[in-house]
Protein backbone atom coordinates (compact mmCIF):
# COMPACT_ATOMS: atom_id res chain seq x y z
CA UNK A 1 0.00 0.00 0.00
CA UNK A 2 0.80 3.34 -0.79
CA UNK A 3 0.05 6.71 0.98
CA UNK A 4 -0.45 9.65 0.44
CA UNK A 5 -0.75 13.26 1.62
CA UNK A 6 -1.44 16.78 0.09
CA UNK A 7 -1.00 20.16 1.29
CA UNK A 8 0.01 23.31 0.25
CA UNK A 9 -3.83 24.66 -1.14
CA UNK A 10 -5.60 27.45 -0.07
CA UNK A 11 -7.46 30.69 -0.88
CA UNK A 12 -5.79 32.83 -3.53
CA UNK A 13 -6.46 35.68 -5.65
CA UNK A 14 -7.01 35.50 -9.85
CA UNK A 15 -3.46 35.62 -11.10
CA UNK A 16 -1.73 34.03 -8.12
CA UNK A 17 0.38 31.05 -6.90
CA UNK A 18 0.39 28.39 -5.24
CA UNK A 19 2.49 25.57 -4.75
CA UNK A 20 1.18 21.70 -3.99
CA UNK A 21 2.88 18.77 -2.10
CA UNK A 22 2.19 15.26 -2.25
CA UNK A 23 4.07 12.80 -0.07
CA UNK A 24 4.39 8.97 -0.48
CA UNK A 25 4.93 6.98 1.91
CA UNK A 26 4.79 2.62 2.26
CA UNK A 27 5.24 0.62 -0.87
CA UNK A 28 6.79 2.48 -3.26
CA UNK A 29 8.00 0.25 -6.01
CA UNK A 30 9.39 1.91 -9.44
CA UNK A 31 8.69 2.97 -12.24
CA UNK A 32 5.50 4.39 -11.39
CA UNK A 33 3.17 7.55 -12.70
CA UNK A 34 2.47 10.30 -10.08
CA UNK A 35 -0.58 12.67 -10.86
CA UNK A 36 -3.00 15.31 -10.08
CA UNK A 37 -6.07 15.73 -10.85
CA UNK A 38 -8.86 17.91 -9.73
CA UNK A 39 -12.62 17.89 -9.02
CA UNK A 40 -14.82 20.91 -8.72
CA UNK A 41 -17.97 20.56 -7.47
CA UNK A 42 -20.88 18.67 -9.43
CA UNK A 43 -17.91 17.49 -12.08
CA UNK A 44 -16.07 14.01 -12.93
CA UNK A 45 -12.47 14.64 -11.42
CA UNK A 46 -9.56 15.40 -14.21
CA UNK A 47 -6.06 14.74 -14.92
CA UNK A 48 -4.46 18.25 -14.60
CA UNK A 49 -0.59 16.88 -14.70
CA UNK A 50 1.69 13.70 -14.06
CA UNK A 51 5.23 12.71 -14.30
CA UNK A 52 6.74 9.42 -14.58
CA UNK A 53 9.81 7.86 -12.74
CA UNK A 54 11.26 6.66 -16.14
CA UNK A 55 12.39 9.66 -18.80
CA UNK A 56 11.03 11.82 -16.42
CA UNK A 57 7.84 12.65 -18.63
CA UNK A 58 5.59 14.92 -18.16
CA UNK A 59 1.94 15.47 -19.15
CA UNK A 60 -1.08 17.65 -18.58
CA UNK A 61 -4.09 19.31 -19.21
CA UNK A 62 -4.77 21.57 -22.09
CA UNK A 63 -6.14 24.36 -19.60
CA UNK A 64 -3.42 24.08 -17.26
CA UNK A 65 -0.24 23.90 -19.82
CA UNK A 66 2.27 27.39 -19.71
CA UNK A 67 0.41 27.70 -16.31
CA UNK A 68 1.04 24.74 -14.23
CA UNK A 69 4.21 22.65 -13.71
CA UNK A 70 4.73 19.23 -12.04
CA UNK A 71 7.97 17.81 -10.71
CA UNK A 72 9.37 15.83 -7.90
CA UNK A 73 11.81 15.23 -5.62
CA UNK A 74 12.52 10.97 -5.67
CA UNK A 75 14.78 11.45 -2.04
CA UNK A 76 11.93 12.81 -0.71
CA UNK A 77 8.79 10.63 -2.46
CA UNK A 78 7.50 14.31 -3.18
CA UNK A 79 5.89 15.39 -6.36
CA UNK A 80 4.78 18.76 -6.39
CA UNK A 81 2.49 21.14 -8.74
CA UNK A 82 3.28 25.28 -9.03
CA UNK A 83 0.26 27.04 -10.21
CA UNK A 84 0.74 29.96 -11.60
CA UNK A 85 -1.53 32.70 -13.10
CA UNK A 86 -4.52 30.98 -11.18
CA UNK A 87 -8.14 31.59 -12.54
CA UNK A 88 -11.25 31.36 -10.99
CA UNK A 89 -12.06 27.86 -12.95
CA UNK A 90 -9.70 26.24 -11.12
CA UNK A 91 -11.17 26.50 -7.78
CA UNK A 92 -11.37 22.29 -6.98
CA UNK A 93 -10.37 19.98 -4.59
CA UNK A 94 -6.77 18.50 -5.97
CA UNK A 95 -5.77 15.20 -5.28
CA UNK A 96 -2.64 13.11 -5.97
CA UNK A 97 -2.42 10.00 -7.02
CA UNK A 98 0.14 7.12 -7.41
CA UNK A 99 -0.57 4.42 -10.04
CA UNK A 100 1.73 1.45 -10.65
CA UNK A 101 0.35 -1.17 -13.15
CA UNK A 102 -3.39 -2.26 -11.18
CA UNK A 103 -2.10 -0.31 -8.24
CA UNK A 104 -3.50 3.06 -7.77
CA UNK A 105 -3.34 5.15 -4.54
CA UNK A 106 -5.29 8.50 -3.95
CA UNK A 107 -4.67 11.20 -1.37
CA UNK A 108 -7.10 13.09 1.03
CA UNK A 109 -6.99 16.17 -1.53
CA UNK A 110 -6.38 19.87 -0.70
CA UNK A 111 -8.75 22.74 -1.39
CA UNK A 112 -7.87 25.29 -3.71
CA UNK A 113 -9.82 28.27 -3.98
CA UNK A 114 -9.61 31.38 -6.09
CA UNK A 115 -11.56 34.39 -5.59
CA UNK A 116 -11.29 38.07 -5.02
Amino acid sequence: QVQLVESGGGLVQPGGSLKLSCVASGSILRPYVMGWYRQAPGKQRDLVASITTTGSGTNYADSVKGRFTISRDDAKNTVYLQMNSLKPEDTAVYYCNYKRLALSSWGQGTQVTVSS
